[in-house]
């Protein structure tokens, strides 16, 4: 008897000495769940367009969202979605804009403020390239994007802009190609690079790069053994840049390593005729962008000599070595049903 008061007791003291334990923790948890308060869509447009006009994009984008959350079958749910994408672009908010877009093209295909949306997601890439020592993925999805508003609007303002940046772009991607080429070159793995050095020829002939392509597609023809290619590649450069100083080391690797080049194609000395081997590959040898660019309306032209086939990409205009100027990106238009009258308006 006296053994099961003692069990009791002590279980008895135990309990008593775990309560105040959990009553401290329950004390220091903290709530995460914010409470559902229901408002009215007036409400909530509203204070998302104050947010907007005082600058606060993110507690913008919130109350947009919340619209939508609210009121999704309301004409306004569909408005807060573009207002939504524009509030995250402003914040820089860009995965959260891309979403919202994207989330109104796919319910509203038709609309017509689709263009804007597909705009604004081609802004959210575009404002997120990095240099092309970078990956490039994010630039590419840009220039997808570019394509698609020219491909299905092509007479909008926002496909107009997109002509203007797919310059830079382009600009990026071929550097991109130039950077992993020069590192296959660096490492000998030759006909790695003559690929990367090919592809920025053939894909990405309007941009500055071209010069410097072709002068190290002739280095690694040289470095494989193939002169006749190597010919080829310096007398294209020869044909387009006569004055670069590409030009001038590939005439000059042709002159010392295939010097009957010469008598089977015409190539005119360079108009700068400083010897210069082209051996060395050190990037400080060899700058990122080339001091020559290609014409704005010429694409690479063959020589009237019989050098091969080459592929000619079809161009639209050289590339700007900046960023070109981004027109501002302003808000959706206030109406948010077309033609249709709205009883209650915001």
């Amino acid at each position: 008897m006296a053994s099961k008061f003692s069990r009791s007791l002590v279980i008895a003291l135990t309990a008593i000495a775990i309560l105040p334990m959990a009553g401290c923790a329950g004390r220091g948890k903290k709530k995460t769940d914010t409470r559902y308060v229901a408002r009215d869509v007036d409400t909530l447009y509203n204070a998302g367009k104050q947010s907007l006009d005082s600058g606060q994009y993110k507690a913008a984008a919130a109350f947009f969202d919340e619209v939508e959350r609210q009121h999704p079958y309301s004409i306004w749910a569909r408005r807060a979605q573009l207002m939504s994408a524009f509030c995250n672009y402003r914040a820089r908010n860009y995965s959260a804009s891309i979403a919202s877009a994207q989330r109104f093209l796919s319910i509203h295909t038709g609309n017509k403020d689709a263009p804007y949306a597909m705009y604004l997601v081609m802004m959210d890439y575009y404002e997120q390239i990095q240099d092309v020592n970078h990956d490039q993925h994010t630039t590419q999805l840009a220039l997808d994007s570019m394509n698609d508003i020219i491909r299905r609007y092509p007479d909008t303002p926002y496909a107009a802009d997109a002509r203007l940046k797919m310059d830079l772009v382009h600009d990026h991607l071929g550097g991109k190609e130039m950077a992993i080429g020069r590192f296959y070159e660096q490492s000998r793995l030759w006909l790695a690079a003559t690929l990367r050095f090919r592809r920025v020829i053939d894909e990405y002939q309007t941009t500055t790069y071209v010069p410097e392509a072709l002068e190290r597609l002739t280095e690694s023809y040289l470095a494989m053994g193939l002169r006749v290619e190597a010919r080829n590649a310096a007398a294209v450069l020869g044909a387009n840049f006569p004055g670069s100083k590409w030009y001038s080391r590939a005439y000059h690797l042709i002159k010392e390593h295939y010097p009957q080049a010469f008598t089977q194609v015409h190539l005119e000395a360079p108009q700068n005729d400083t010897p210069d081997t082209a051996n060395n590959t050190e990037d400080d040898d060899h700058p990122k962008t080339p001091s020559a660019a290609p014409s704005q309306d010429d694409k690479l032209t063959v020589p009237s000599d019989d050098v091969g086939s080459h592929d000619d990409p079809a161009g639209q205009s050289p590339s700007n070595a900046t960023l070109p100027p981004m027109p501002p990106v302003s808000a959706p238009s206030e109406n948010p049903a077309g033609n249709e009258a709205v009883s209650n308006n915001p």
